[in-house]
């Protein structure tokens, strides 16, 4: 159960409706869980949409694909539930199977990048950054150091407050092993 409940719409504020309404058509998003919590603040809300606009740039980047595997490998090395799920979706929506990725070696080096700024705070090897600074230009590379950066807040935001997972992301939550050896 998360510590700070979504503000129910019909009883947000009128900027605070009105924010919603325009992330919902310029963004084409739905207001889940953790958007109706930031509804508390609204100044907090629009500075996590920011994450649109910066996702949108590591597409243009990366490509679809490997935007949303450097996202999520971000969030499953924050160890952000709600997060990790959301690219989960994204991940089988397309046909693959998050544990079986199948990548390529630049591809593999992007995802490892993602991962170790998330599970490093940023310390990260030369040789991790290196082996993908040889692929970008400084440019891109801020923008993508950027996005990690605001993608771990977004973790962390969840992760502090327990974000409950919406109810579009269940089937994608990650089956936990049995201990039993039949089962």
């Amino acid at each position: 159960m998360a510590r700070i409940k979504p503000l129910k719409r019909e009883e947000a504020p009128v900027n605070v409706k009105k924010a919603f309404q325009k992330h919902e058509a310029f963004q084409k998003g739905r207001i889940t869980n953790m958007k109706a919590t930031l509804g508390h603040s609204l100044l907090s809300f629009e500075v996590y949409m920011q994450w649109y606009p910066l996702y949108e740039q590591v597409e243009k980047i990366l490509g679809k694909r490997l935007a949303y595997l450097y996202a999520w490998s971000i969030s499953n090395a924050s160890d952000c539930p709600l997060c990790t799920t959301y690219f989960r979706k994204l991940i089988i929506d397309a046909g693959e199977t998050p544990e079986r990725l199948e990548l390529k070696f630049h591809e593999r080096k992007v995802v490892d990048f993602g991962s170790s700024i998330a599970k490093h705070h940023g310390n990260i090897a030369d040789h991790v950054y290196d082996a993908v600074a040889k692929y970008y230009n400084e440019e891109e590379l801020v923008v993508l150091i950027a996005f990690a950066g605001q993608m771990i807040a977004t973790n962390i935001f969840n992760n502090v407050i327990e974000t409950d997972i919406d109810e579009y992301l269940n089937d994608y939550l990650p089956k936990l092993k049995s201990i039993w050896k039949n089962e």
